[in-house]
Order: C-alpha cells, then sequence, then structure tokens
C-alpha cells in the first residue's frame, strides 16, 4: 500500500512539473489603471498581485525590441523570467532553467532575451550564456504548440569555472557580442599589468576589492574573448544600447566608491573614469540614457555633521529604506557641495546637474529620454520626479508607493521616451511586495518645444 501510495504520488508530481516550469506558460492579465494618491497621474499596473516582481535593473532595456512586452523577474515561477504585453496584460513565461543576474533584451535583430545561468550539469562556477528567441515563445504559446525549452533558448558559450562569471552583464547595441564580469581573481589578476596595485576592501561594508575582469562572448560563434582587468571589484556593467563597443562600469563597494564610474572600449582600450568624482562626492546607480551621455547620481542623503536636518526628524528612518547611513564613509554624500541627477557627456566629458529634491535624501535612481528632453528620479521616499532638462523645471509625477516597500522605484525610461516603467508596492497589503508600473510622460509636457 505505501508502495502503490508513493508511486502515485511520483506520478502526480511529474505530471504537474510542466505546469509550472515550462517555458511559454500563460498567466491572465491583472492589467489595471489606478489613479495615483497624490498626483492624479494615470498609473498603469501590468501587475496586481503580490507575486514577487521586480523589474529589470534600471540601467538596461525593459521593453522588447517591438516595444510591446516588458520583461521583469517574479516569484509566479520562482527563478524564471515573465513578459507581460503592455496592450493586453496577458503574461508569459519566457526562461526555463533560471537566470543568474541580468536579463538583457535585443534592440535589434528581433526580440531576444540574453542572460547566464548556472550550467545544466550544475558543475561548480560553471555558466552558459544561453540566447531565448522571444518571437517564437510567443508565437507558439499564443497558439497553444508549446515545444521542448531546446527549441527556444540556444546555449551559445559555456564559461569555465576559473573565470567565475556571475551576473553582471550587458549585450551590445548590435547584439553582436555579450559582456560579463569575472571575478575569478587568478584569472583578472593574470591579465593586469605587472606591478598594478591591487585595491583592497573600501568602507564599512567590506566590499570593492579586486581584482575583477571583464570578458565577453560573440553571440554567434560562442567565441571568448578578455576585455579588461582592473585591481578593484566590479560592479554594474551596461553597454551604450546606440553604439556597439562602448562600455561602463562601476567599481562596487556597497556605497561611497573613491571612484564609481568608468568606460571601456569593448576591445579593453580606452579605459577611464568617466565622471572623476571628488572624495566628498557619492556618485552612484550610473545609466547610459543615449548615444552620447550618461545619467547619475551625486547624493545628498547624509547628514551634515553637528547640523540638524529639519527633513530629517528622529526615529522616522525606515529599516532598510534609507542605505549608506553607517558610520565609516567619511564626509561624502553631504549637502554641503553640489548634489543632484547629474548628466555626463561621454565625449565632451562636460556634467550638468538638471535637477534635485529640495530636501530629504535626493535623486537616487536616475534614468532620463533618449532624446534628450526629460529626466526622471526617485528618492528614498519612492517618490518619482520629473525634470524638464531644457527648463529645469521639476514635477512630482508620482508618490505613495510606500517606503517600506522591498526596493527602491527604479524608474527607466522607454526608447520612444514617452513612458517611464517603475515598480511600486502602492497596491500591497503588507507594504513589501512590488508589482509592474507604467508611468506616462504628462501629455502637457510632451507637447512643449523640445
Amino acid at each position: 500500500m505505501l508502495l502503490r501510495k508513493t508511486s502515485l504520488l511520483l506520478a502526480l508530481m511529474l505530471a504537474a512539473a510542466p505546469l509550472w516550469a515550462q517555458i511559454g506558460q500563460r498567466f491572465p492579465s491583472e492589467k489595471r489603471v489606478v489613479a495615483d494618491p497624490v498626483t492624479g497621474t494615470p498609473l498603469t499596473f501590468l501587475t496586481t498581485q503580490p507575486r514577487g516582481d521586480s523589474k529589470i535593473y534600471p540601467s538596461h532595456p525593459q521593453w522588447t525590441a517591438d516595444g510591446q512586452w516588458l520583461v521583469f523577474r517574479s516569484n509566479r515561477v520562482k527563478g524564471e523570467a515573465i513578459a507581460v504585453n503592455e496592450a493586453s496584460g496577458d503574461m508569459v513565461q519566457v526562461t526555463e532553467g533560471g537566470y543568474d543576474g541580468m536579463l538583457n533584451l535585443s534592440q535589434t535583430g528581433g526580440n531576444k532575451l540574453y542572460f547566464l545561468r548556472k550550467a545544466a550539469s550544475r558543475a561548480p562556477k560553471v555558466m552558459e550564456a544561453v540566447e531565448v528567441d522571444l518571437d517564437r515563445v510567443f508565437a507558439d504559446s499564443q497558439a497553444g504548440t508549446m515545444k521542448p525549452a531546446g527549441r527556444y533558448q540556444r546555449v551559445f558559450a559555456t564559461l569555465p569555472a576559473e573565470l567565475e562569471a556571475v551576473g553582471d552583464n550587458a549585450l551590445d547595441a548590435d547584439g553582436q557580442w555579450f559582456y560579463f564580469r569575472i571575478q575569478g581573481k587568478a584569472y583578472a589578476g593574470a591579465h593586469l599589468p605587472a606591478g598594478t596595485k591591487i585595491e583592497p576592501p573600501f568602507g564599512p561594508r567590506g566590499m570593492g576589492a579586486g581584482p575583477h575582469a571583464i570578458g565577453k562572448i560573440n553571440v554567434q560563434t560562442g567565441e571568448v574573448r578578455h576585455v579588461v582587468s582592473v585591481p578593484f571589484q566590479i560592479g554594474h556593467i551596461q553597454a551604450n544600447l546606440w553604439k556597439p563597443a562602448e562600455l561602463v562600469f562601476s567599481w562596487e563597494t556597497g556605497g561611497k566608491s573613491p571612484q564609481r564610474t568608468w568606460t571601456v572600449r569593448g576591445d579593453g582600450s580606452g579605459l577611464r573614469p568617466l565622471y572623476p568624482e571628488a572624495p566628498y562626492e557619492w556618485v552612484t546607480h550610473e545609466a547610459i540614457v543615449g548615444p552620447d551621455e550618461v545619467a547619475m547620481a551625486l547624493m545628498g542623503h547624509r547628514p551634515i555633521a553637528g547640523v540638524a536636518d529639519p527633513s530629517r526628524p528622529a526615529g522616522t528612518s525606515v529599516e532598510g529604506a534609507n542605505p549608506g547611513q553607517e558610520d565609516g564613509w567619511g564626509a561624502t554624500g553631504t549637502r554641503e557641495k553640489p548634489t543632484g541627477l547629474a548628466i555626463v557627456n561621454l565625449r565632451t566629458r562636460q556634467m550638468e546637474i538638471v535637477g534635485q529634491t529640495p530636501s530629504g535624501s535626493g535623486l537616487w535612481h536616475v534614468h532620463a529620454s533618449p532624446d534628450g528632453r526629460f529626466a526622471v528620479g526617485d528618492d528614498f521616499a519612492r517618490n518619482l520626479y520629473l525634470i524638464d532638462r531644457r527648463t529645469h523645471e521639476m514635477l512630482l509625477l508620482s508618490a505613495g508607493h510606500k517606503a517600506t516597500a522591498r526596493d527602491h522605484v527604479h524608474p527607466t525610461f522607454s526608447r520612444d521616451g514617452r513612458r517611464i516603467q517603475i515598480q511600486s508596492a502602492l497596491l500591497s497589503s503588507d507594504g513589501r511586495e512590488m508589482n509592474i508600473v507604467v508611468v506616462p510622460v504628462p501629455p502637457a509636457w510632451l507637447a512643449r518645444e523640445p
């Protein structure tokens, strides 16, 4: 009897597995338009259930190349990515077998998705680079004719354990090369010039030590090449989506870096600081926003020593909402010096601050429209601000997203510069779970002279 029950249970489990794990699985629309409770802006919630949703990091594309689908992370199928159609709200599972770190959507040559994942063999530290043909997934899912995952997912390279490749990665503008972070210190160090000083940990979080490196994979042939090694810990890597073979990456310390932003060519040449920062500046959350421009935040989130700040009442801090407040960062990130949303030109190297909140944390995660008209940023309170770059006018576009939310708003402009994607806990009953939201640029702003 026990054997029969065990066999029956196993059969049921095997029969149920494809229902929750298979690429192409569909979920009903949850789409709902909600008026912002503070500003009245119509917010299009593409997800509304507490299912562990979070958007792709704001430095990377959120929409597919045709502009119709947004891809996001979710626990609807734990460890897998979901796409939602902006018009219909229909959702489709677009990976099978998991992913590690960043999700990369091609912007040319059809709807495709690229990422790293642990090798199917599960060998320690061996990673696979995967391409997903989203157009085929969407078509077969709609028709109810899904095939095995291998018909949609192509492993185009297997990265050896010695590289210790991790999920900070980026797809080049022309879709030919896939860049990735290498944290294998022996490998990275072997490609540094002799005598290079290796940076130790920096700051109270014990992060930032090197060496690390960037590698790249040819998407068609699977060829792996070394790009550059540096003597510090690399964080986010992003590619210029308008000009191939141009990268921006960060020195990651978990907070203030000695020199946060860097740029390099895809062949390893031209390595230099993107914005040479002063010791008192707290630079963070850089994002390439156009052919020649990078947005970044110069933070004004830390109190000035010995000066009372009425915008920071005692006892109002929410755990997890205010990073960078711990001791050990020195006198950095205060408003004794200029702070705000900065735009750096990759060609002229000039920097302009286009806006800043009058109080509070200041702008934290930032982005801008590719046409150069608008910029956008969030703050610790999860407010969303829109900036007219020509006039420097600032508008509180959306609020009420709950400072208790699991993460920040993380705004990203659409490629046409008319919409902004965020993540929000506005509808969350526990104040933490987040959903995927599209916020329109107000028609009156779009009608302004460029």
